[in-house]
């Protein structure tokens, strides 16, 4: 049974940069689909991204032109780019597999997902 693993959490300041990076093990294959989501204190988890070896990258509103989602297909690695953080973006985040699922795009519904990382926290304060 394969799993993900979520790395590269911290603290920033209004305005900076983190870039956090999921690593899938025990596949020996690309998965379909990775994505990102995110979830603050007292609100639903929600979708920030996701990546598809069909197409995409795809963002959801709140965050696109400010993060920037990647994939070495060949590490089975994704990595999130976030740029111009603040304080909306704490929030405890979540990497998302969907190992051989066909999705219709944008594949932003956790739904989708079967198998889920632990978290990294991200928080946002000056």
């Amino acid at each position: 049974q394969g799993h993900v693993i979520e790395r590269g959490g911290g603290s920033v300041q209004p305005g900076g940069s983190l870039t956090l990076s999921c690593e899938a093990s025990g596949y020996p294959y690309p998965l379909n689909y990775m994505g990102w989501f995110r979830q603050a204190p007292g609100k639903e988890r929600e979708a920030v991204a996701a990546t598809s070896v069909f197409g995409g990258p795809y963002y959801a509103d709140s965050v696109k032109a400010r993060f920037t989602v990647a994939r070495d297909v060949g590490k089975n690695t994704m990595y999130l780019r976030m740029n111009s953080l603040t304080a909306e973006d704490s929030a405890m985040y979540y990497c998302a597999a969907n190992p051989r699922g066909h999705v219709t795009p944008p594949a932003l519904d956790d739904y989708h997902y079967s198998v889920w990382g632990q978290g990294t926290q991200v928080s946002v304060s000056s």
